[in-house]
């Protein structure tokens, strides 16, 4: 196995992704013939095949899966190297991937359109997902440089540092008997049904959490793991939601919904830049940490304030 190259090792890595030869070709800009040939190459090196093909189905082998974490590896190792000798050129081009839980993308991009005006030579590449352990998997096996996401688990080796304020807020629609209220008691939770975000997902072990240290167990009408659909439920008039306040601004701008100002709410969290304790961050990756952690809960209470409040009154 003297003779494997790091190429090689990226276009099996890429095949055993998508676990498809044509898909990977698409991904790394190269002809189908020749992402084969590469792993066929590597194969012969190993001297044993590292994927079963069935017609068009693609499928690892044993030796392919265990081999496929040590590849990993040797290009994590490698990435880190690039980012190392990077920062000694200080050069801030190449690519920057970040990870993101889906609630961030309502903020995100326009923090990504300022960092890319001010380092032009640097491609930002999103990676969006809903499930918070995906990410983290991402994170270790080097796929992501650092994920923007809530509080992490303990008990993962991640450095984390919060940068903005993530506020959680009651909504309903416009009309709703609670407006009539300035700041309804919190038990009166307990008469209206609850439109949720899944269980599993940040906002709705937030919600979980608020509802135990009240003492309360309204109705949870329905489980939604979506946003967007949380928002339609509750503008169809299908009970009170839960949900980030930066998935709903344009909403509460428009008049489309009303927060409902609960005793304690709204509910504040915190959104955190993460990456691997052990990473070496590149200088674009710097430079997009400072951009978040100086400028990056200005900005984005800025644009999740309800209309006519300034991002201090936004927040309680």
């Amino acid at each position: 196995m003297k003779s494997v190259t790091f190429r090689q090792l990226r276009v099996f890595t890429e095949v055993a992704k998508h676990l498809s030869f044509s898909r990977a070709a698409e991904s790394l800009h190269l002809t189908p013939p020749a992402v084969t040939m590469q792993v066929k190459e590597l194969e012969g090196q190993i001297g044993l095949p590292l994927f079963e093909r069935q017609g068009r189905q693609v499928q690892l082998t044993m030796v392919g899966e265990y081999f496929l974490v040590y590849a990993k590896r040797l290009l994590s190792t490698l990435k880190d190297a690039e980012n190392t000798i990077s920062r000694f050129k200080q050069v801030e081009t190449g690519v920057l991937t970040i990870g993101i839980i889906s609630t961030a993308g309502y903020f995100l991009p326009q923090l990504l359109a300022r960092f890319k005006a001010e380092h032009e030579g640097v491609d930002v590449r999103l990676d969006v997902t809903r499930d918070l352990t995906k990410l983290i998997d991402k994170l270790h096996s080097n796929e992501i440089d650092m994920a923007v996401m809530g509080r992490p688990p303990k008990e993962y080796a991640l450095r984390s540092e919060p940068f903005a304020t993530h506020p959680m807020v009651f909504i309903c629609p416009p009309g709703h008997p609670l407006l009539r209220v300035g700041h309804p008691p919190v038990d009166a939770l307990v008469h209206y049904p609850i439109v949720a975000r899944e269980l599993g997902s940040e906002v709705r072990q937030v919600l979980d959490n608020y509802l135990r240290e009240q003492r309360l167990a309204p109705r949870i009408a329905m489980d939604i793991p979506s946003n967007e659909t949380v928002k339609a439920a509750v503008m169809a008039g299908l009970g009170i939601g839960f949900v980030s306040l930066h998935a709903v601004a344009s909403e509460l701008r428009s008049g489309q919904l009303h927060l409902v100002e609960f005793e304690g709410t709204p509910i504040l969290r915190s959104w955190n830049l993460v990456h691997q304790a052990s990473k070496v961050l590149s200088p674009a990756a710097e430079a997009f940490r400072y951009l978040l952690l100086e400028h990056g809960d200005d900005l984005i209470a800025m644009q999740s304030q309800p209309p006519g409040q300034t991002p201090t009154q936004a927040l309680g």
